[in-house]
């Protein structure tokens, strides 16, 4: 029996690095001031929030005043969809593999179209670019898939928008057309400078990154014309009001600081732990039992999907929580609600493929050891399982 907790679930959620604790702990105390408030400590509560705010701009090449806090990406990506509200015929896109708080903000904001994407789980380019019309607003894109992990080509989606922002003006058509992206899964990963993305919007969470849950920012171009979703004392711009989370901004900009720094060295520690994991899997099933779900050579180091045709993915996960190892199929916010994988599906993968998928995803608490440990495990209770299920015809 296995008793260590391995945890194969970065994806979902990510433990409070402590360096991250002690950054933040100050402010619980004995920084616990209110910084609006004019007094001397007030002001320097103040000068520590605006100073993290400017060392999160700098790790995405923004400037602060162009950051909003919030509550999470949830929040942020409310906030982003407010931009079609200044328009009474604004359309929306977004990819079908997009998070479902991205598709319930769309849903609400205006009318949609859902962008297509390819077999191996990749925008579909030509999908965007047959789709974009003179309404066209807002497109939302993000920089890499929650389920599959595959990363996707934000760089040429952006081309596609500029192109369409030149026959506008080359028209005389005055509708902008902004385009956003969800980054929670690409932060520590990939490059999410702002500028060298070509977004106009961008999402972040500092819950996947080692940082407070409940946390989150969107980045606004100067350009975009926001409508503010929480309303009162006129915080952030005026577009989200609240006294500031100032314990958790600080945090935030710890773990952003930390995830830029050991950006390279972690992708290849993920890599290498990725590899033998896989390779373990692939020396005890066929070619037919296992099914890689994801191009990996474009795919988040951390994320492992992979299905075995037949098998009740959901039985899996229950199986292996009794042997201590913690791993999700797909979404962890979808799977709790028993709804099948719409990324999956949109992909053209066929219902036992998708109700035999796993996704494990690897992070700071992934070791060489344990995670060959979790391999060997998972291999022998899916083995077991299959023998199960070919003894009961």
């Amino acid at each position: 029996m296995n008793k260590e907790l391995i945890y194969l679930d970065h994806a979902a959620a990510t433990p409070v690095s402590e360096s991250v604790m002690r950054a933040m702990a100050p402010y619980f105390s004995e920084k616990f001031f209110n910084p609006s408030s004019a007094y001397i400590k007030g002001v320097e509560v103040r000068r520590d929030y605006e100073a993290a705010k400017d060392e999160i701009a700098r790790t995405i090449g923004a400037k602060s005043d162009e950051l909003v806090m919030t509550a999470g990406a949830t929040e942020s990506i409310n906030l982003a969809f407010s931009a079609i509200n200044n328009f009474d015929d604004g359309e929306i896109l977004v990819g079908k593999f997009e998070h479902h708080s991205v598709l319930a903000a769309a849903d609400r904001s205006g009318s949609v179209q859902k962008i297509n994407i390819t077999k191996k789980g990749m925008i579909d380019l030509e999908d965007l670019r047959s789709k974009i019309s003179p309404q066209t607003v807002l497109v939302s894109v993000m920089i890499a898939n929650n389920e599959t992990g595959a990363i996707q080509p934000l760089a040429s989606v952006a081309e596609i928008i500029r192109a369409e922002r030149l026959r506008r003006l080359e028209n005389d058509e005055t509708r902008p057309i902004y385009l956003h992206s969800d980054a929670s899964q690409g932060v520590g990963q990939v490059d999410v400078h702002v500028s060298r993305l070509g977004v106009d919007m961008l999402t972040i969470n500092a819950g996947k990154i080692y940082g407070p849950k409940q946390t989150g920012l969107l980045w606004v171009s100067k350009d975009v014309r926001l409508q503010a979703q929480i309303v009162g004392g006129g915080q952030e711009r005026n577009l989200r009001s609240g006294t500031e989370n100032v314990p958790s901004v600080i945090g935030f900009a710890r773990a952003m600081k930390l995830a830029e720094k050991h950006r390279k060295s972690e992708n290849e520690r993920l890599k290498n732990l990725k590899t033998d994991f896989i390779k373990i899997l692939k020396s005890n099933f066929s070619e037919t039992e296992l099914v890689s779900v994801a191009d990996s050579k474009k795919q988040l180091n951390s994320h492992i999907t992979i299905s075995f045709p037949g098998v009740d993915a959901e039985r899996i996960i229950f199986m292996l929580e009794t042997q201590n190892v913690m791993v999700s199929t797909g979404s962890a916010c979808a799977a709790n609600k028993h709804t099948r994988s719409q990324t999956l599906a949109a992909m053209g993968l066929g219902d036992e493929v998708i109700n035999g998928s796993l996704r494990i995803s690897l992070g700071k608490l992934s070791t060489a050891e344990n995670t060959r440990r979790a391999a060997e495990i998972i291999s022998q209770t899916i083995r077991d399982e299959i023998n199960r299920l070919r003894g009961s015809h």
